[in-house]
């Protein structure tokens, strides 16, 4: 039983309710065709698309780079046969190649996380005093601008990508803190699951659509296209983004009523309005540590694949360019399919079933944290079978999807009014893995064997377990007494 409007009873210890959600309940306020759900769609495609200009690169490489030089310190593997496709079909051969070895190839992978880093927290905090529609927006224009100039800063020189990719890095490291900025006005806490998990998993379905389409276009058509054709989708969306969104319900102007009462009836007693930011118990906070290491954890194996996953096609399991989009492709669908169902599952539990936040968010976390390191070290132990190769590591990939409605969006369950700022603090941490990652890849696969590639993947699978076990210890589902006004504790 919820409180009625207007009482601040302090719940009973253990238990785990979702404060003041008003009159209006969840099944009474239409999804179809809402305010809220209409952002998350927005926000869908605004997040397919950053994550499709920020991996492309991943497969463009493979084609940018001379075949003599791609591997100056590496050699291909030829422990497994080489499996080509069945279609003879030539290939375009106009693109630009450039002597870049192994170890520069990772210094460009990791380039964007320089860049990324320096504006998590930044963006959350001016998210929160100056409003994240504009915040985000601009985000995702200026990395789809920058990733227009990919081509002329390549033929430039590799300082000049790098310096390119830094930037789109700069310009993408406000958008996730200030997406989270923006459901901390916009998400009901029992509908937070799946609104987060349908405007986050857009990133992976960007992933799965730019990996194999941009192995298509450096295969019949020119790498240069890759970059041309993302850049100017990121250009258009932001013209829809500015046109149909509004940073609150209050200052949306085809919101109904009753939806606009209802998500503020519903977050009246989770958000702070004091006007500073509360850094030092913010800082303190266990439950906000806990958050940090499982998302550096989960960071390090997610990024160390979507950098690396092509290359290991290529280098081991030794697919043609055409399949390793594809293939490469395959373990994010899964993610995604994974995000969209589990966000619709943690609500169900929290809804229907009465399970507390911090059940689900454990839950889901170890689900997330402890499959994925499994699968990983079995994907480095089968040898040349194709097959299981590509199952095992679209296993690990997709049982990853649990985590956004895990440790992926506590920072709203522990404080609704700085999630932006958390998720700033949490990602800057996470950052970490997509910045030296790539370049401890790289340098411990010189030689391309199997062996040096099940290293990496112990090494992965370590972090992701660890990190899931300190959450398991350390997690919270409460709004944080810090976070609101007043001293006493909110539970969700």
């Amino acid at each position: 039983m919820q409180a009625p409007a207007g009482r601040e009873e302090e719940p009973e210890d253990g238990a785990d309710r979702t404060p003041l959600l008003g009159e209006s309940q969840p099944g009474t306020v239409p999804t179809c065709c809402s305010a809220r759900y209409n952002l998350a769609l927005l926000a869908f495609f605004g997040f397919f698309l950053l994550y499709a200009l920020r991996v492309n690169l991943s497969v463009a490489l493979v084609d940018m780079v001379e075949p003599n030089t791609s591997l100056a310190k590496n050699t291909t593997s030829k422990v497994c046969p080489e499996h080509s496709s069945a279609l003879n079909i030539p290939r375009n051969t106009t693109g630009k190649k450039y002597s870049w070895d192994a170890d520069t190839q990772g210094w460009i992978l990791g380039s964007f996380f320089y860049g990324y880093i320096i504006t998590q927290i930044p963006g959350g905090y001016f998210a929160r005093k100056i409003g994240a529609k504009l915040l985000l927006g601009f985000g995702i224009l200026g990395t789809a601008v920058f990733t227009l100039f990919t081509p002329l800063a390549a033929d430039l020189g590799v300082g000049y990508l790098i310096a390119v990719r830094v930037l789109e890095g700069l310009g993408e490291g406000v958008t996730f803190p200030a997406m989270h900025a923006m459901w901390s006005s916009w998400a009901p806490p029992l509908e937070r699951s799946k609104l987060l998990s349908i405007s986050y998993a857009g990133a992976q379905l960007g992933t799965v659509v730019s990996l194999p389409l941009s192995g298509l276009i450096c295969y019949y058509v020119n790498w240069i296209y890759v970059f041309y054709m993302f850049g100017a989708l990121g250009v258009f969306w932001f013209l829809f983004w500015i046109w149909l969104v509004s940073d609150t319900p209050e200052t949306h102007r085809r919101i109904s009523p009753i939806e606009r009462e209802y998500i503020l009836s519903s977050l009246k007693d989770q958000l702070s309005t004091q006007k500073s930011v509360p850094w030092e118990p913010m800082l303190k906070s266990i439950p906000l540590w806990a958050i940090v290491v499982a998302h550096f954890s989960y960071n390090w194996t997610f990024y160390t694949l979507l950098t690396l996953l092509p290359t290991y096609m290529k280098e081991i399991l030794r697919f043609d360019a055409q399949e390793n989009g594809f293939l490469s492709a395959l373990p994010y669908f899964g993610c995604w399919l994974c995000i969209i169902m589990s966000g619709q599952i943690a609500d169900y539990l929290r809804d229907k079933q009465n399970l507390s936040t911090v059940c689900v968010r454990k839950t889901f976390t170890l689900i997330g944290m402890i499959g994925p390191a499994v699968f990983l070290v079995a994907a480095g132990f089968i040898g040349c079978d194709y097959t299981l190769a590509v199952a095992f590591l679209t296993i690990s990939t997709t049982l990853g999807g649990f985590c956004t409605s895990g440790f992926g969006i506590n920072h709203l369950d522990i404080a609704p009014s700085y999630a932006g700022i958390l998720l700033g603090i949490t990602n800057s941490f996470a950052t970490i893995p997509g910045m030296v990652g790539p370049v401890i890849a790289k340098s411990l696969t010189h030689h391309n064997t199997v062996g040096e590639w099940q290293t990496v993947f112990y090494i992965a699978a370590s972090i992701n377990l660890f990190g899931a076990i300190f959450f398991a210890l350390f997690g919270s589902g409460d709004v944080q007494d810090w976070a609101v006004n007043g001293r006493h504790l909110h539970r969700n």
